[in-house]
Order: structure tokens, then C-alpha cells, then sequence
């Protein structure tokens, strides 16, 4: 790099040399006069003392005037000298200065004028020629891998800064210990793994355990994307395969790390160019270096993807990807020891609970935790503080699930009031309904496009439902309408987002779940997709028109029958909802143990109202549970609050 920029200093400096020349040449003759003066013009100026330096060259005559900066030409008869010129004029010798003839030596100036443009053309030639020898050392390149080696060094991150995939690690333990210690492996005639897929939603530390095994195995590591592979021009992925394995024989043992690899590695035959477009040859290519002829490289493959479903059965087969490792959004413990990992080096008041915050996260991955802590530490620093204290992590919860605050959005009081009534029925209906998630919180302070919502804390992460939990589920989310109908006698628009969750959850409970009792167990509908779109475009119906009415007839019965049943409650406890809407009203935010407290008080014994600002003390587990212990839903995303 040194010497390209040294090669192009040179043409710049001959170039700017060139310039300077013709600039100063231009100059200089433009002093000097077009027309030759008469030689008796000459010989006055000599007489009179005017001349201040005369030049011969040959027959011409060049003398500059004293009192002047311009310079006038003669020219001299053949055979006459300058002497001899001013001694026929009557001058004696010393009278005038000593003429300076020129020819007896090179004239630099002259040479240069002359062979400039040479030098300007030899320059220029010389410039595209180099200018062309990079292009062309650039194409060459296309073919070459653009992957990163870490050759032997670590890259900062070990298994100890990975939390909550403990299942992930020991499979990953076990592939750095037959890098380490093969001979083990070998005396008992096991193979070493060809390769190793990591599969998971996005965010879930595919990536950061792939930099774990690079900081634990001590060899080389190729860390690519697989949309690195693929160019414009064809060929040029399955050469940058080639160039790629062929790296990793030279410095094995060692692993090589493709990321988000469904971008090479969709299902062949799907393209819209038929069977021979540049991403199959490329899958080709990997294909064969995978598990070809020369299977006795010691070179192990680490590839992540969020879309298992579209990768090419080729490619998952064992030989290539003999292990799938599945990385799934944490448990309770699991997020626990995420936030721990991720607390380290932040100053944390005393008061603050990972446990409690970790029961309040459902669903969350670990960079939602990671993003979470984050914007704890940034509302500390806003508020001045020293330690970060529970009040920012609750605030930070908030941001993340239904966005940050907006004070500047201004409500009339009879909004404030419908909406405190709808947020009062959702907690109430939940409250006394058994097999309903406990409510955490309740809040009417604006946040994204929600006026207001109720947070949920489920007891524990469970991956199975009944159906009697959805049922007191989707009562809940209806309890906000009918709250509104109840004291009102009108509907709002606040419902939208419960009547959509709602909607979904009673069709899935049908047509997914086989819980409809008329419909029997069964399922309906086939999802299908376009494997090279990559997406779900559409659902082709495998029953008559006759089923898709009773379907919507099981829906609606279960909605109403949700909805009746959200009404009697709120009708039975109506004095409780307007204890619970009047104190909302106050206070805008009521969570923990001062909500708990609220909601074991009859409505005639009004407990001591908390400040918003002032953080409630957080009991050591979740609010304490009624009598039948709510089954909790499914967690299969972050939680999605009840919008108002």
C-alpha cells in the first residue's frame, strides 16, 4: 500500500513540476516585448545609461532597461558584434555592461520546454497504467474470500459471559474438546462433527456463542455472512467457497462460522431462475466442500439461521450438519442469569430483585435483557443517579414492552376517566377469574399509541395451556369493554388491540388447538409458503364453506360467552371498579405490593395513597396467588400488554 501511494506521489510531483514550467515560462516571456526594436533604439538606450543587462545569442540581442522590468530585442547584422555596434556609435568600452552570451552551455529551461510534453504524456501513460493494473487486481479479487480469520487469538468472549442456554454450551463444549483433544475422541473410534447449526429466534445468542467457541477453542477461526458469498457475476460464490475452505486446510484444525447462512442455503429448484441461478451453484459448492471426496479434513463448520424451514434437506443431512442445536427464548432462571451476566460492571442498588425482574419478562430473548439493563443504566444516568435503582429497571420494562412515556400528549379528563375505568376492568375481571395471569401493574399514563395497559406477571414459564386458561384469558382482555359498557353505556375505540387479541386466540383455540367441543379435535386450514419468498403468503383452506361457518360460529360463541362472563363479574364487584378507577385516577400508576394491598381492601377502607415517584418495595417473590394457582399461557414472544 506503501509503495502504490509513493508510485502515484511521483506522477503527481512530475505532473505539478510540468505545470509550474509552463506557468513560469508563459511569464517570462510575456516581460519581454513581440517586436524587435531598431538596433539604433539600442544604441540610444546604451547612450543614454538606461541599460542594465544585455544577453547575446548569436545575432539576437536581449537587454533590460534599468528603471524597467520589461526586456527588448534587437537583432544584429551578420558579421557585427555588440563592441563593435557601440564602438562605431562613438561608446568607448565600460560605458555599457559586459554583454553575457549565451550557447556556450545547456539551457535547462529550454530542455524542459521542450520535452514537457513528453514528460506530461510519459506521466499521464504511466498514471492509467497503474490505475488499470488495480482494476484489474480488484476483479481478480472477486473470486477470493472475505472471510476474517482470528488466527489463534482469542476473541474476548468465553462460555462464562453466555448465560441461560446451558444445553447450548455442552454441545459447543464438546465440539472445542475435539479441537483440543482429537486423540480422545479417536481411541474410541468417534468421528469428529462435521458441522454444527444453530437454530433460534433472532436475538437469542447465535451469534455470541459462536464468538464463545472462537474465545475457547485457541485455533484459527473464519467468521463470514452468507450473503458475503454471492455477487453479481457468476461464479463468484463458489469461488469464494473454494478460496474459503481452501484457507481453513492450510491453518487447520479450525472452525469456520457462517452466518445467517438461509442466505446461500434456501431450498434448491425454488429460485425464480430455475435450477442453475448463482445462490444454488453456490450451495453446490458448500455442499462439496462439507462432505465431498476429501472428508478427512479436520475442519468444523458452525452456521446460525432463524429459518430452519427453508434450508435445503442436503444441508441438514448428517455428514454436514450432523448436530442442530435449538436456542429458544430463555426460562426464568435462564433470564436470571442473563441479567446477571449483563449487570456486571453496573452499579445496582440494593433494592434491586433480577429475581422479580426476571418473572416480569416473559418471552424476552437475551438481547431484549441485554437491551433492557441497558436502558435502565441511560434512565439512571438521565435522573443523575449513582446506582441504577428498581425504579429504572420498572421504567425500563415499560419502554421496552409499550414504548416511552408521552407527556406531551394531551387527553381531555373524560378520556382520562374511560380510560381508567377500561384499564380497572381488565385488572378486576383477571383478579377474580381462577386460571387468569395475576396482574403486576396498572397504569393510564400514555405510552406509544396506547393510553394506557395492565401488566401481567405469570407465576412461571409453562410451555402447555388448558383450555380453561384461554377462556378467563380472553375474559380479561374483554374486561376493559366491558367495563366501559357497564358504566358508560357506550363503546370506545380503546378495545381495538384487546378485540384483536381476542379474535386470534378464540380461532387458534378452534382451529389450531381442537378445542371446540362441536368442531372436535381436529385442525383446519394449511399454511404454505413460497420457499423462495421466504415468508407465509397464504392459507389454503382444506374444508368446505359449511365447516367455515361453524368455525365462525365456535368463535363468536366463545367471545360471548368471554364477554358475558367479564360483565357479571364487573356487574358483582361494581363498587370494587369504581375503588379501583378512582385510585388509578389519583395515583395514574398502581403496581406491586401497594396494587395487592388495593385489591384486598373492601371499597369502604381506602389504603394510604403512593406517590407515583416513590418506587414500591418489591416482596422476594411474585404477588401472593388466590386459592386455584393460575395456569400461565404460553410463552412464545415478549408479552403483549393490554392496550387501551
Amino acid at each position: 500500500m506503501y509503495g502504490r501511494w509513493l508510485r502515484n506521489s511521483l506522477v503527481y510531483l512530475v505532473i505539478l513540476v510540468g505545470v509550474v514550467a509552463i506557468v513560469f515560462t508563459l511569464f517570462g516571456r510575456n516581460t519581454s516585448s513581440k517586436e524587435p526594436v531598431p538596433l539604433s533604439q539600442f544604441v540610444t538606450d546604451v547612450r543614454d545609461g538606461n541599460v542594465s543587462k544585455i544577453e547575446v545569442d548569436g545575432e539576437k540581442v536581449t537587454y533590460k532597461l534599468a528603471n524597467s522590468d520589461r526586456s527588448f530585442k534587437t537583432k544584429l547584422e551578420e558579421g557585427d558584434t555588440v563592441r563593435k555596434v557601440l564602438e562605431d556609435a562613438g561608446l568607448t568600452v565600460g560605458q555599457y555592461p559586459d554583454p553575457k552570451v549565451k550557447g556556450g552551455g545547456f539551457n535547462w529551461l529550454n530542455i524542459l520546454i521542450n520535452f514537457l510534453p513528453l514528460i506530461i504524456f510519459g506521466g499521464l501513460l504511466l498514471f492509467l497504467m497503474r490505475q488499470a493494473q488495480g482494476t484489474n487486481t480488484q476483479a481478480m479479487n472477486f473470486g477470493k474470500s472475505r472471510a476474517r480469520m482470528f488466527a489463534g487469538t482469542r476473541s474476548g468472549i468465553t462460555f462464562a459471559d453466555v448465560a441461560g442456554v446451558e444445553e447450548a454450551k455442552e454441545e459447543l463444549q464438546e465440539v472445542v474438546e475435539f479441537l483440543k483433544w482429537p486423540e480422545k475422541f479417536a481411541a474410541l473410534g468417534a468421528r469428529i462433527p462435521r458441522g454444527v447449526l444453530l437454530l433460534g429466534p433472532p436475538g437469542t445468542g447465535k451469534t455470541l456463542l459462536a464468538k464463545a467457541v472462537a474465545g475457547e477453542a485457541g485455533v484459527p477461526f473464519f467468521s463470514i455472512s452468507g450473503s458475503e458469498f454471492v455477487e453479481m457475476f457468476v461464479g463468484v460464490g463458489a469461488s469464494r467457497v473454494r478460496d474459503l475452505f481452501d484457507q481453513a486446510k492450510r491453518n487447520a484444525p479450525c472452525i469456520v462460522f457462517i452466518d445467517e447462512i438461509d442466505a446461500v442455503g434456501r431450498h434448491r429448484g425454488a429460485g425464480l431462475g430455475g435450477s442453475h441461478d448463482e445462490r444454488e451453484q453456490t450451495l453446490n459448492q458448500i455442499l462439496v466442500e462439507m462432505d465431498g471426496f476429501d472428508t478427512h479434513t479436520n475442519i468444523i463448520v458452525v452456521a446460525a439461521t432463524n429459518r430452519p424451514d427453508i434450508l435445503d434437506p442436503a444441508l441438514l443431512r448428517p455428514g454436514r450438519f450432523d448436530r442442530q442445536v435449538v436456542l429458544d427464548t430463555p426460562d426464568v432462571r435462564g433470564r436470571k442469569a442473563i441479567l446477571e451476566v449483563h449487570a456486571q460492571g453496573k452499579p445496582l442498588d440494593k433494592d434491586v430483585n433480577l429475581e422479580i425482574l426476571a418473572k416480569q419478562t416473559p418471552g424476552f430473548s437475551g438481547a431484549d435483557l441485554a437491551n433492557l439493563l441497558n436502558e435502565a443504566a441511560i434512565l439512571a444516568a438521565r435522573r443523575n443517579k449513582k446506582k441504577v435503582t428498581m425504579s429504572e429497571f420498572d421504567e425500563a420494562v415499560d419502554r421496552v414492552i409499550a414504548g416511552p412515556e408521552r407527556k406531551s400528549r394531551v387527553i381531555t379528563p373524560r378520556e382520562k376517566e374511560i380510560t381508567a375505568y377500561h384499564e380497572s376492568g381488565h385488572a378486576l375481571v383477571a383478579r377474580m377469574l381462577p386460571n387468569a395471569d395475576p396482574v403486576y401493574k396498572i397504569t393510564i399514563v400514555s405510552r406509544g399509541m396506547a393510553l394506557g395497559y395492565t401488566r401481567y406477571l405469570p407465576e412461571g414459564d409453562r410451555r402447555i395451556a388448558t383450555k380453561a386458561h384461554f377462556e378467563d384469558s380472553i375474559a380479561s382482555a374483554l374486561g376493559g369493554r366491558a367495563a366501559e359498557e357497564l358504566v358508560f353505556g357506550e363503546m370506545t375505540t380503546g378495545a381495538e388491540n384487546d378485540l384483536e387479541r381476542v379474535t386470534r386466540m378464540a380461532r387458534a383455540m378452534v382451529t389450531k388447538w381442537g378445542m371446540s367441543e362441536r368442531l372436535g379435535p381436529r385442525t383446519f386450514g394449511r399454511r404454505e409458503e413460497l420457499v423462495f419468498l421466504g415468508r407465509e403468503i397464504a392459507e389454503q383452506r382444506n374444508y368446505s364453506e359449511k365447516v367455515a361457518e361453524q368455525i365462525d360460529e365456535e368463535v363468536r360463541q366463545i367471545i360471548d360467552q368471554a364477554y358475558q362472563c367479564a360483565k357479571k363479574v364487573l356487574t358483582e364487584n361494581q363498587a370494587k371498579l369504581e375503588q379501583l378507577a378512582k385510585r388509578i385516577m389519583e395515583d395514574e400508576t398502581i403496581e406491586g405490593e401497594a396494587l395487592e394491598a388495593l385489591f384486598k381492601t373492601s371499597p369502604g377502607e381506602e389504603p394510604a395513597p403512593t406517590a407515583p415517584e416513590t418506587p414500591p418495595v418489591q416482596p422476594e417473590g411474585a404477588p401472593k396467588a388466590r386459592e386455584k394457582g393460575p395456569l400461565p399461557k404460553p410463552v412464545i414472544g415478549p408479552p403483549q400488554p393490554d392496550l387501551a
